[in-house]
């Protein structure tokens, strides 16, 4: 069996907007690529073979995409929806590509739910997501194959998770409705005010070498920020909903977090530790391609994004999309890892270039 990892697409409402305007938004600009990647995993030599495709959270940028031009951090399950048809009108064609994949014999498709798309925990929302693409796709928040182990991995993060049992709360009019982590208040309430002037800045590595440079080298720029910011905390402090801001120490804290680059290599060996049967960890939401061989003949896998990552690291500083999935075949009966690498994908005249891979 051959199981694809791919995760942090960040679909929106499309690169256009209704009125014709650039969506300065929009993140995700690969519908072509994508859909070439599941043509050729479907077709050819892997048309009869199992083929186990792993979209691993943030696929969708649900807490990014206004309804009716309104931005809000009440999330109930009619809002949702109503935010996944839109980016279906702006993304066809990789909804499409998805239905036209599981079509195909000996194909499955898991959906692990991330931090951006964390309304696809609701019934209705996956329900409208199988109408446009199959019934047949299962949804998670992690996921074990064999002695692989897959997730997001968010919930690692204070800033981006909050616990199985506090993921929904009571709302207006009685509705459930999403209990968001800061860091989504945030992506909801200050990023789309600043990327209107800096649309990459949610992508830039390291964030933090990034504010210093704007202290120093785009003054205005950072003055504006810091007034929105400052402003953000100061209001979310009042609102009923948003109650994981209203203590300051928890604010600068979850602020400090916000600066310093995960190491998910110590939570991929966690993760390990606790459960011996496991030999692999693959997991997103740093959106940087990583691996790491452990011993005993452990692994661990970042699936990076397809998404433009700029970077004011000169050691970086590359062509900034790379097309990155994890690949790893498994014995069909036994679920044992025979391989597993990370690709970039190049399209159809070159299928992928294999930047790290485990076979002998």
């Amino acid at each position: 069996m051959i199981v694809l990892v791919l995760s942090d697409f960040h679909l929106g409402k499309g690169k256009f907007l209704s009125n014709g305007q650039l969506n300065l938004l929009e993140d995700f600009f690969e519908n072509d690529r994508f859909c070439e990647f599941l043509e050729y995993y479907s077709t050819g030599d892997y048309f009869a073979q199992k083929v186990h495709l792993i979209l691993n959270g943030d696929i969708l940028n649900l807490i990014q995409v206004d309804v009716e031009g309104v931005f809000t951090h009440i999330i109930d399950e009619g809002l949702t929806v109503r935010a996944l048809d839109l980016i279906y009108q702006g993304h066809q064609d990789f909804f499409k590509a998805l239905k036209a994949f599981i079509e195909k014999p000996n194909k499955e498709i898991t959906y692990v739910i991330g931090n951006h798309d964390a309304g696809m925990a609701f019934r209705r929302a996956q329900e409208r997501f199988k109408e446009l693409t199959t019934s047949d796709v299962q949804f998670c928040f992690e996921l074990q194959l064999g002695g692989v182990h897959i997730e997001h991995g968010h919930r690692f993060e204070a800033i981006n998770s909050v616990g199985p049992k506090d993921y929904f709360v009571d709302g207006p009019n009685g509705k459930k409705i999403l209990h968001l982590p800061w860091g989504s208040l945030f992506c909801i309430s200050v990023l789309p005010l600043l990327k209107k002037d800096r649309p990459f800045l949610d992508r830039i590595r390291p964030i933090s070498s990034y504010i210093k440079w704007c202290f120093f080298n785009d003054i205005s720029f950072f003055a504006r920020m810091a007034k929105v910011v400052l402003r953000y905390l100061y209001e979310t402090r009042l609102e009923e909903y948003t109650a994981t801001n209203r203590h300051f120490k928890t604010t600068i804290k979850l602020l400090r977090q916000l600066t310093i680059y995960p190491i998910y290599e110590k939570m991929a060996k966690r993760i390990l530790k606790r459960n011996k049967l496991l030999h692999t960890v693959v997991m997103g939401h740093t959106h940087m391609i990583e691996w790491r061989r452990f011993p005993e003949g452990k692994y661990y896998f970042n699936t990076g994004t397809w998404n433009a990552m700029p970077s004011i690291d000169a050691g970086l500083h590359e062509d900034s999309t790379k097309l990155t999935y994890v690949k790893i075949e498994l014995s069909d009966d036994s679920l044992l890892m025979q391989d597993a690498c990370v690709n970039i994908w190049q399209g159809n005249w070159k299928p992928f270039l294999q930047e790290a891979s485990l076979r002998r």
